[in-house]
């Protein structure tokens, strides 16, 4: 059988016994948002009651708008464009919104990244900075939370009137699902919050898994830190396996992720009538596959 594997940007073909596949797991079919745009105008346009001022601010804000880094494919420049012009007709001029990515411990984005993370003319046209999640200096203090995490949280977002984050969300190995309340921690939260965050206090528990939401420790206190730094309004988005939108949440933190949540989790969860065993001959034939890459790339 021959199958593709999500490896790199290109992906990975390798060959797999045909007596070793039980089945093959996807995705469940969804229709693509066939005019993303103006599904993503409509999140950050007709939901602003759900904003808990109960509209967008007007006049003179400091706004700081939190996007994912290089290392998430998130359509940022889809979501930002009517965003920005919302923000624009509320009166704020473009000077006061900071537009912050959010590395967390990852390396910064410069160059040519920041035009595909945001797209080029908004590259041009806003101040967009990186997150440094080991200088310190950068980051407020904001105590520590109930499991004892220090929480130190990027200094630019503490202070902005108003802060809005932009994700993707995806089931993930230790939070549960990415999104909502993660790209503020560990997105633009320090060393010193992460490193206990990533503890195995946490990592160890049996709940803090993909998937899991109820009982998960790290989606426990990331929401704590979430909601302890402040978060205005959120726009996320459900990609299917071609990175096409099927679906954007807009509005609370924890309201609009949830909702996120629900219909993601119905996208990739699938199963198999039975345990398998996944240390098959199949993983040779990766590995050499890799090599003979490897090989013809020298």
């Amino acid at each position: 059988m021959r199958c593709r594997l999500e490896y790199g940007r290109e992906g990975l073909e390798v060959n797999l016994p045909d007596e070793r596949v039980v089945r093959s797991l996807a995705y469940r079919r969804r229709r693509p948002c066939r005019t993303p745009l103006p599904r993503s105008t409509d999140c950050c346009r007709t939901r602003p009651a759900l904003h808990p001022c109960g509209s967008w601010p007007r006049g003179n804000h400091t706004v700081c708008v939190v996007v994912c880094d290089i290392t998430r494919p998130v359509p940022n420049a889809l979501i930002l464009r009517p965003l920005l012009e919302t923000l624009a007709s509320a009166g704020i001029s473009r000077q006061e919104v900071l537009i912050l990515i959010a590395t967390g411990l990852h390396r910064a984005n410069e160059g040519d990244e920041l035009a595909e993370i945001v797209g080029a003319e908004i590259a041009a046209e806003y101040r967009v900075e990186n997150h440094h999640g080991q200088v310190l200096s950068e980051h407020t203090y904001l105590g520590d939370s109930p499991r004892g995490v220090p929480v130190w949280i990027d200094a630019r977002y503490v202070a902005a009137d108003l802060k809005i984050t932009v994700g993707l969300i995806e089931p993930h190995l230790m939070a549960g699902y990415s999104g909502g309340r993660k790209l503020i921690c560990p997105g633009i939260a320090a060393l010193e919050t992460v490193k206990v965050w990533h503890g195995p206090q946490f990592l160890e528990d049996p709940r803090a898994d993909c998937g899991i939401l109820e009982g998960n420790p790290v989606h426990e206190e990331n929401t704590w830190i979430g909601r302890r730094a402040g978060c205005d309004f959120i726009v996320n988005v459900v990609l299917d396996d071609h990175r096409r939108p099927l679906k954007f949440v807009a509005g609370d933190m924890e309201a609009a992720f949830l909702e996120g949540v629900a219909f993601v989790r119905d996208v990739v969860s699938d199963h198999v009538s039975q345990p398998v065993d996944i240390w098959s001959r199949a993983v040779p034939d990766i590995r050499s596959t890799r090599r003979s890459i490897s090989r013809s790339r020298a």
